[in-house]
């Protein structure tokens, strides 16, 4: 059964890739994907505010995972993601797709991300020295996605 999960509190990947292969001989591959809160490159970014609806959240990040083990040979999927105010360098994102072989874990990790990026819906706004604003979609985010279809 997947773990799906929005959530303030920091994780550790290390105790979930342990939770998720417990008692397990079918995984022949993990992958674990960590993403982080970056500085900005043209200012300091103070911090990053995530905001979102939990029960929506939910269906759009289970579903995104659900479409995933449906195209590729996936034992199990971890899908953290953190959502208040966060500093540049704490972790905001972990995903982990396990499968007998890494072609299928892999992909569905990558999949996910790309999902993740551009349709899970978090509204996030950043603090930087010239003030706090709300972070617009990137077409490249979107153009990502094109090579799932």
């Amino acid at each position: 059964m997947p773990l799906v999960r929005a959530q303030t509190e920091d994780f550790n990947t290390n105790a979930i890739v342990s939770d998720l292969t417990k008692d397990r001989k079918d995984i022949g591959a993990i992958v674990t994907f960590t993403g982080l809160v970056r500085d900005l490159p043209d200012q300091s970014l103070q911090s990053m505010t995530l905001e979102h609806y939990p029960a929506m959240t939910e269906k759009a990040l289970t579903k995104i995972v659900d479409t995933a083990m449906q195209r590729w040979d996936i034992n199990d999927v971890a899908v953290i993601h953190r959502v208040g105010e966060l500093k540049p360098a704490d972790q905001i994102v972990l995903v982990v797709t396990l499968s007998a072989h890494r072609g299928d874990a892999f992909s569905a990790a990558e999949y996910i991300m790309d999902f993740l990026k551009s349709r899970a819906p978090f509204w996030k706004k950043e603090t930087t020295s010239d003030g706090e604003h709300w972070v617009e979609a990137k077409a490249s985010d979107d153009d990502a996605l094109d090579r799932w279809e």
